[in-house]
């Protein structure tokens, strides 16, 4: 008989007995329409021999520590479904606190960047939020592009995408309020402290950086942001807590002088703002530009 309990226990070598009982759950609430009450009565025993096949699928996936998200092929972001996929890195909480940040400062109507979009969580869910607002995203990974698409389109927002590299900006000069980046941020001397199932399934391109250059990325977008960003425009960067102070120091040194830290609901350094500094940014012989599509 095919139980709920013989389910989650085949997980139980990777994942702790609430987790895999959590992970089979969500995975038969999504696919096949179950209350909690049909999967603890007997229910999954009653699924059609088709569905049954589908279930071992995701289950023989999920015993390869493959996340429950891209096997699902969605995850949940601030109340909305995403569309997902290998190839761009699952959404978590503490991006959420991060746009909520975002969301609480800026006016509904203002240009907005998302540098490095993955799956448009961060994008789009400012597009939705500040329904008056332009949101432009870029990345180097056409998978992301793509997703970013489909989640503006299927959440009935718009979202500008451009295939751009991080490291190689575009010559602009005020024109954007608002510029947020989730960029790589890991060092590779940090994988013994991370989770299998991360390392063998999200993308390395949007995990790691060098162990010598950790605010690789940081730096790149900094300096575009610098004379990007309009007057009193801000920059937010989701952060490693390793490299907090390192990157407020960067900021300072690039010309960002108002800079603010704040914790993640775990208590981790995890996200900055800073602003745009008026008179740096006003050039005699410059017009402002309009944002790029």
């Amino acid at each position: 008989m095919l139980t709920f309990r013989s389910l989650w226990q085949r997980l139980t070598p990777l994942y702790d007995d609430h987790e895999a009982a959590a992970i089979v759950r969500l995975v038969l609430e999504t696919r096949f329409t179950m209350t909690y009450t049909d999967i603890v009565c007997g229910g999954i025993d009653s699924l059609t021999d088709e569905n049954k096949q589908e279930l071992e699928t995701f289950m023989h996936r999920l015993e390869t520590g493959e996340p429950v998200q891209y096997v699902l092929g969605e995850a949940q972001f601030m109340g909305r479904t995403f569309h997902i996929e290998p190839g761009v890195l699952i959404p978590r909480p503490e991006t959420a606190e991060l746009c909520q940040w975002i969301i609480g400062q800026n006016r509904p109507a203002c240009d907005i960047l998302d540098i490095g979009c993955g799956s448009g969580c961060i994008g789009v869910t400012l597009a939705a939020e500040l329904s008056t607002a332009h949101v432009s995203a870029w990345d180097v990974s056409e998978t992301a592009l793509r997703l970013t698409a489909e989640n503006a389109h299927r959440l009935g927002t718009t979202v500008c995408t451009r295939r751009q590299d991080a490291l190689q900006t575009p010559p602009d000069e005020r024109c954007w309020d608002v510029i947020v980046s989730n960029p790589p941020y890991i060092c590779m001397k940090e994988q013994a402290d991370m989770e299998p199932n991360v390392l063998d399934h999200e993308p390395s391109l949007a995990l790691f950086v060098p162990d010598d250059d950790p605010l690789l990325f940081y730096r790149a977008i900094a300096r575009y942001a610098y004379r990007a960003l309009r007057p009193g425009g801000k920059l937010y960067f989701e952060i490693n807590p390793i490299y907090a102070q390192e990157t407020l120091e960067m900021l300072q040194t690039e010309g960002f002088g108002q800079a603010e830290i704040r914790n993640d609901e775990l208590g981790k350094k995890r996200m900055i703002c800073c602003k745009a500094p008026a008179a740096s940014l006003q050039r005699p012989n410059s017009t402002a530009a309009k944002p790029r599509q």
